[in-house]
């Protein structure tokens, strides 16, 4: 039999961080498929560094690259459904976040390596975003209160004749 996870009962602030941020890196993977919001949007290619659409008319994307983003963001709202899994979230996406962009400053933009594709700015926003993810995850890190009455220890209470001991 697998563990369950509890799905009931008020979000952590981790957990609603997830969410926001699952939702924002959606809504990134769809605009990046939008004419006019992503500037040389003619010359969207599905990978590499010969994609010449700029979303925001800044950050260069591709098929992959706004479809990476649309998967971070699925990921982040699926995981935003418990504390522990919202806290891992936002560990490991920070932690390929920092990876590209380590990545992106070791490849040049106009490479065959630049596969994502990723210019200078999204190398910058690269950084952003994996010191901000493992941040909100070190921040936000506490879980979720005990429920009252109970010390959070697996079925123990705080009571004193519970515990064993009693007041004199």
């Amino acid at each position: 039999m697998g563990a369950s996870i509890r799905l009931t009962g008020a979000r952590t602030g981790l957990q609603k961080a997830a969410l926001w941020t699952g939702g924002l890196f959606c809504l990134v993977g769809i605009l990046g498929f939008v004419p006019g919001i992503t500037s040389g949007y003619h010359s969207l290619d599905p990978a590499g560094h010969e994609s010449g659409a700029l979303l925001l008319g800044i950050f260069q994307v591709s098929v992959l690259h706004n479809a990476v983003h649309l998967l971070f963001g699925i990921a982040g709202v699926l995981t935003s459904r418990s504390h522990p899994q919202a806290r891992s979230f936002f560990i490991y996406g920070g932690v390929i976040y920092l990876v590209l962009w380590l990545y992106g400053l070791l490849v040049g933009d106009a490479t065959p390596a630049n596969f994502l594709p990723a210019n200078q700015a999204d190398n910058w926003l690269h950084l952003v975003l994996g010191l901000a993810m493992i941040t909100l995850a070190i921040m936000l890190a506490r879980g979720p209160a005990p429920a009252a009455g109970t010390s959070g220890h697996a079925g123990r209470t705080t009571s004193p004749s519970a515990s064993g001991t009693r007041r004199r």
